[in-house]
């Protein structure tokens, strides 16, 4: 059996590649100096581990020993697991777009020695075929063009970098001169960027645009915020009606919980069957909010099925979330999630015909003559036409979905990446503690500040607060980059929301200077993707787009709203508004790639409202407010008068509750209700 380099590695992406015939070798010092003694190009090759045509170009290409061969004599073979390495994957992904105006996974990057990107493009065919050359066609052209056009590689190489290195100018604003921190922007700007988004809405089916079919939470959270402060029904109605449309549709796992990734078609029907772990944890923070407002059975069951899922597939036994399932098992996609109608027939025996109707199965299939589970009516209006009580049929269906579960789990599974990622274990800590806050389940609670506590403990450097990235098999590795730290501090102000423990503040605190310290860009008003110092990467970027996550400056931004009064600290206000100020061009232009940048926009139009609790029925009334939807409130409590936070020090009255509503520390008269309040 063959064996290289990433034989030694602990990404599973990495491992699965560990057998090729190819002579692999992970990104880093190591194999940028082999090239460059060699003068030989690299070939670096990106993907992750819930890949799907990440393993078809393998089955294909990296398993064949003449391709093999020919990558080993010509090329350093270099392969890197994008989520462990987002900078690297930032870098030659920009490079391929730029030549070929289009990017995705399986990324191949042609590489100088020293690491500046010439040419690439994505996935390549074992022959000619689509309208592309075969892969082995292109190493060939590759290294013929490297030995003889030497200078015309050089010069493309210097004009790639150089457009990299400075295309993050013009996103943002680099001179704000007599901005206005108390009112930065007004609501009429607000309402016009609204309506640009809502060019986008697909009213049909629910989402923005057509296919492939993302579910844009940041988006729709900026609709249901937008509702709250405005009233304005079209964008709660949009909102929820493209919630709905993914709960009913096959992108959610009607039997065993969980979101998949994005639909190929517009309907939501037909996902990609991969499941990641930081696109469940937006979507239950949005649910959150949608149940809030609501109170709808359909999101609380959704959410409390969605968890339920993540602890029981993705939840290390020690604490920390694994990364993603992926798509395929026993080299199909999909195979495990999909159902032949004879099959539940059989499982299902008489109770089998109304679950069909009820999930539209048929005998010919909605997918590739298979049946992928879902729904088009709600429980209400399917059982008024069976003409029978809604509680019955949950029931009767209840029963059929476990009876299914029970036979899905003798499958084989689709392939699980079980490294743990810090900014990704974050998302989730803070979709556990919003659910807490809408649900009010202990468990909720518990497992939110528990995995906080996993992440401080395993992937902290030191007291300086310095972070790693990953964590696996009791080993941190790769040093932390900007949205672990933004993402983090997110998790921390969540978990302080319903914990109220203010050691979490002095965490805030420390990984906030490490941010300044580590990560500011001194000619602007945002931040660095990488820290400074970083050896083995060619260009230092920073990163704006909100994409499949949002972006660590978005996230700083929102953090650093909230810091300024957690932590006393005016100037962080400040810097957010600044911030936000510099990308405001491209949030009105673009305003579904900026999406949770748009909501810290909507966050400075109608400011912050601090909530300070103190009395000793204060955890009550927290409960209460934690259970309303409003959007940018920041909730403190004193129970006993003994915390020294500027909002409570000296508001403590024995025997009274007092609730205080303030502004940058300004507060009204308090109350001794919640519905005295608003």
């Amino acid at each position: 059996m063959n064996t290289n380099s990433l034989i030694h590695e602990s990404s599973p992406y990495l491992l699965q590649h560990a057998h090729n015939p190819v002579d692999w070798h992970p990104w880093g010092t190591a194999a940028l100096e082999k090239a460059q003694k060699e003068d030989k190009p690299i070939l670096v090759s990106i993907g992750y581990a819930a890949c799907h045509w990440c393993h078809v170009m393998e089955r294909e290409s990296f398993e064949s020993e003449e391709v093999a061969a020919y990558m080993n004599e010509h090329f350093v073979n270099v392969k890197v697991d994008r989520e462990e390495r987002p900078d690297v994957d930032q870098i030659y992904m920009d490079a391929v777009q730029m030549l070929s105006g289009s990017g995705g996974w399986p990324l191949n990057c042609f590489l100088t020695p020293d690491g500046r990107p010439f040419y690439g493009g994505t996935y390549y065919p074992p022959k000619p075929m689509y309208n592309r050359p075969s892969w082995l066609q292109i190493l060939e052209q590759i290294s013929n063009v490297f030995k003889t056009r030497r200078k015309d590689v050089e010069e493309q190489a210097n004009q790639l970098t150089y457009h990299i290195a400075t295309s993050d100018q013009g996103k943002s604003q680099n001179t704000l001169i007599g901005l206005d921190f108390e009112q930065p922007f007004e609501a009429e700007e607000l309402e016009g960027i609204f309506q640009k988004v809502t060019k986008y809405f697909d009213a049909v089916d629910g989402g923005f645009g057509g296919a492939p079919k993302f579910p844009g939470t940041m988006s729709l959270q900026f609709l249901l915020n937008y509702y709250h402060y405005t009233q304005t029904e079209a964008a709660k109605e949009h909102a929820l009606f493209s919630i709905d449309k993914m709960i009913f549709g096959g992108i959610y796992d009607q039997i065993g919980g969980g979101f998949a990734r994005y639909t190929v078609d517009k309907k939501w029907l037909v996902p990609h069957f991969e499941k990641m772990l930081y696109d469940n944890a937006l979507l239950i923070g949005v649910m959150t909010d949608a149940y809030k407002l609501t109170k709808r059975d359909l999101y609380r069951e959704t959410i409390e099925d969605t968890l339920a899922f993540v602890e029981r597939e993705m939840l290390h036994p020690d604490g920390g979330f694994y990364a993603s399932y992926d798509a395929d098992s026993e080299g199909v996609e999909g195979k495990f999630y999909v159902w032949d109608k004879s099959e539940i027939d059989e499982i299902l025996k008489e109770e089998a015909a109304m679950f069909n109707r009820f999930y539209e199965v048929t005998e010919d299939g909605n997918w590739e003559h298979k049946n992928i589970l879902n729904r088009e009516m709600t429980y209400r209006d399917f059982a008024a036409k069976e003409n029978m009580p809604v509680e019955a049929l949950k029931e009767k269906l209840q029963k059929a979905r476990q009876q299914l579960f029970e036979v899905r789990e003798k499958r084989v599974k689709p392939g699980l990446d079980d490294k743990i990622i810090l900014s990704w274990n974050a998302m989730m800590v803070t979709a556990f503690a919003k659910a807490y806050q809408a649900l009010l389940q202990a468990h909720y609670k518990d497992i939110a500040v528990e995995n906080l506590q996993f992440l401080f403990d395993k992937f902290a450097v030191g007291e300086n607060g310095e972070l790693k990235h990953t964590y696996k098999n009791g080993k941190a590795q790769f040093p932390a980059f900007l949205d672990d730290y933004a993402l983090l501090l997110e998790a921390i102000i969540e978990v302080f929301q319903i914990s109220f423990d203010e050691k979490l503040l002095e965490w805030a605190a420390k990984l906030t200077n490490y941010v300044f310290a580590n990560f500011e860009d001194s000619k602007s008003f945002l931040f660095y993707y990488t820290p400074k110092g970083q050896q083995d990467i060619v260009l230092r970027k920073k990163e704006f787009y909100d994409n499949a996550t949002p972006s660590g400056n978005s996230t700083m931004a929102h953090n650093l709203l909230k810091l300024s009064v957690l932590l006393d600290e005016p100037k962080y206000h400040e810097r957010a508004v600044q911030m936000v100020k510099s990308m405001e061009e491209s949030i009105s232009k673009y305003p579904t790639s900026f999406a949770r940048w748009l909501n810290a926009m909507t966050f400075l139009v109608f400011p912050l409202q601090e909530i300070a609790v103190v009395g000793k029925n204060a955890e009550v009334l927290i409960a209460e407010l934690q259970q309303l939807f409003t959007p940018n409130k920041l909730l403190i409590m004193d129970e006993k008068g003994e915390s020294m936070h500027p909002l409570v020090v000296n508001r403590y009255m024995e025997g009274k509750t007092l609730i205080y509503r303030c502004q940058n520390f300004v507060c009204e008269r308090p109350v001794e209700t919640v519905a005295e309040l608003f």
